[in-house]
């Protein structure tokens, strides 16, 4: 009797966890922006990562995660994935549009879905977050020249992500949360020799301390964490159809922090992203199992 309801809790549990750290990070980001001006895009990374690191170190302690010569490489192109996916992003951000660049991003979580889909079903959830990504890209950008410089590199920020899901799911099946640790150490030295060549002395400006380490905590540590946790819990189409949602949220942070009123467009892109992740998570309890349930 008391197996559905705990069956249904952890159906629940990761998505919940999932929308926690899609919040988190679209916080961090409108954070960040803030940064790009002392040092730039590739300092910016250079100082979330480094920050991030140190704070999961310390908390994960990943020096205690068992790895072997296979495991020990998922880790590394777990990491390097995650690493260019921050960077690739932020490099997108200096030219092209946040909603523009969230949505072109997401071409990698999306491609995972459709690549992994099994049923008919499963198409509906994608062709109704497809809709909403459509919409969500502003009705006037047709006549505003996107630079293609900038929305290539969030084209190969999506390619990351979608490596970041497919190997996140390897490397958590070993280690846990700890494996979020090990890829953000990974990502940051991956990162910040661009980050010092670029920025140099600036990157040890007092005042963007404070800031950095809100970045790091809001945009890495907290959520790569959360999403390593959800990455063990669901399979890996269930979890790229639920990140769907991540535009809706850029939407929502940028009415809350930058006062970016939504069209109605953009309201009907928001409610057939939430549909589609709804549908996700109610046919995911008949899905396959994840490679590792944590206790």
């Amino acid at each position: 009797m008391n197996d559905q309801p705990r069956s249904l809790a952890s159906t629940l549990f990761p998505v919940g966890l999932l929308l926690i750290a899609m919040a988190s990070i679209q916080s961090g980001a409108s954070l960040a922006k803030s940064m790009f001006p002392i040092v730039g895009a590739q300092g910016t990374t250079t100082l979330r990562l480094m920050f991030a690191s140190v704070i999961m170190l310390l908390l994960l302690r990943p020096w205690k995660a068992r790895l072997t010569a296979k495991s020990l490489r998922t880790v590394i192109v777990y990491g390097m994935a995650l690493g260019g996916m921050n960077f690739l992003f932020y490099m997108s951000l200096r030219t092209v549009p946040l909603g523009i660049a969230v949505a072109l991003e997401f071409t990698g979580p999306l491609a995972v879905a459709i690549y992994a889909s099994r049923k008919v079903i499963d198409f509906l959830w994608i062709g109704l977050a497809i809709v909403g990504l459509l919409l969500l890209i502003p009705t006037d950008a047709a006549n505003t020249s996107i630079d293609f410089i900038g929305a290539g590199y969030a084209l190969a920020a999506g390619v990351c992500w979608a490596l970041y899901i497919l190997f996140g799911q390897k490397a958590g099946a070993d280690n846990g949360v700890q494996t979020a640790a090990l890829g953000v150490m990974i990502a940051a030295l991956f990162v910040a020799p661009i980050g010092i060549v670029h920025a140099g002395a600036a990157l040890l400006t007092p005042s963007l301390i404070p800031i950095a380490i809100g970045v790091a905590i809001l945009s890495t540590a907290l959520p790569y964490t959360l999403e390593m946790i959800a990455l063990t819990r669901m399979p890996a189409r269930t979890f790229g159809t639920l990140m769907s949602i991540e535009p809706a949220f850029g939407a929502l942070s940028g009415l809350l922090f930058l006062h970016e009123y939504l069209s109605l467009a953009q309201w009907m892109a928001i409610t057939c992203i939430i549909l589609a992740s709804v549908g996700a998570t109610m046919t995911m309890r008949s899905e396959s199992k994840p490679l590792v349930a944590v206790d």
